[in-house]
């Protein structure tokens, strides 16, 4: 198990690899420092390994199945993920590694919103689609993560091997945090630097269509982890539709004691049907979700019970360590 690792997710980064990789030498020394290869065309993986990085592949594309597995093959006490691209200082990582090490935190988002990512960075609509994914999901959740597609983070053991990885592109930032804040784990916002892309370097996120898709998954993974809330929203505002289109029969049943639109009346009987279809949907979905929370629980106090194990291992395997240097410089 290693103390601190560094995963670095990369695809066509050769232009600022190498100084990602020095600059996270310098910032945390004692780091194990992975550079995982997506199915690069460029230098990516040779520049990262001349530049003391570990290299290891994925070629299966796309930024989900890179970290799905990176957390899959690497056990450590704390985790920092950052991307290749050199848009995030490394003289931060201390902090992030220092808030999951001794102040319990599970996620430490790398928060660019509150500094100078509106200013740096060059695309309009990026700007507009991480304040609207901010906006939905801290709403949505109730929680205050100030910046959710950030990908600069540390995270906990804990946090790493309860993960399930779903996503497969770039909507893993929204799905890591609404994992976290669902399970009510303790997430740490730190403000950081940003600076956008150098010249030659490009983004790899595509504004329209991976902007559909995370929007995509804020709604299935509300689906999923809030099915009380999303089936009853819909049950109301199918009852609603059900009430307004029913009201035009009623009076005219008032006025004139028949029924004249029989089939407005069997489409609102259906939808008002439907709207307690839904609403019981949700109150099963709920008593479901709240079961899988407590199997939750008692898996996680399980699975630390299992990473204590490992860094006792670690630390009688260091301190033998030392001592057999000792003994040997004697």
């Amino acid at each position: 198990m290693d103390h601190i690792a560094v995963l670095i997710p990369c695809y066509n980064e050769e232009k600022t690899i190498g100084r990602v990789v020095a600059d996270t030498k310098r910032a945390l020394p004692d780091a194990a420092i992975y550079v995982y290869n997506n199915n690069s065309t460029d230098r990516t993986a040779e520049l990262a390994r001349e530049a003391g990085a570990i290299v290891r592949n994925e070629y299966k594309q796309g930024k989900g199945n890179v970290i799905r597995r990176m957390f899959r093959e690497i056990d450590a006490e704390c985790y920092v993920m950052v991307d290749g691209d050199d848009t995030y200082p490394m003289d931060a990582a201390p902090e992030l590694v220092d808030r999951v090490l001794n102040r319990n935190a599970d996620m430490v988002v790398g928060d660019r919103l509150s500094s100078t990512y509106f200013t740096e960075n060059k695309r309009p609509f990026h700007n507009f689609g991480n304040s609207l994914v901010r906006g939905c999901i801290n709403r949505l959740f109730d929680c205050n993560v100030r910046d959710i597609m950030t990908g600069y983070r540390a995270f906990s053991y804990d946090f790493v091997k309860t993960f399930p990885v779903l996503s497969k592109g770039f909507e893993i930032e929204t799905e890591m945090t609404i994992h976290a804040v669902y399970n009510n784990m303790q997430i740490d916002n730190v403000v950081i630097e940003y600076r956008d892309r150098p010249e030659g370097s490009s983004s790899k996120l595509n504004t329209f269509s991976d902007g559909f898709r995370v929007l995509k998954t804020i709604v299935s993974l509300y689906r999923n982890y809030r099915p009380m809330g999303f089936f009853g929203f819909l049950a109301a505002i199918l009852a609603v539709l059900a009430v307004i289109f029913f009201i035009p029969v009623l009076r005219g049943y008032f006025a004139t004691g028949l029924v004249r639109k029989f089939p407005t009346l069997i489409v609102c009987g259906f939808v008002m049907m439907a709207a307690l279809l839904s609403f019981f949907s949700g109150m099963i979905l709920s008593n479901m979700d709240r079961n899988a929370r407590r199997c939750f629980e008692v898996q996680r106090n399980l699975l630390h019970s299992e990473y204590e194990k490992l860094r006792s291992s670690r630390n009688r395997q260091e301190d033998t360590e030392g001592r057999e240097d000792h003994g040997g410089s004697r």
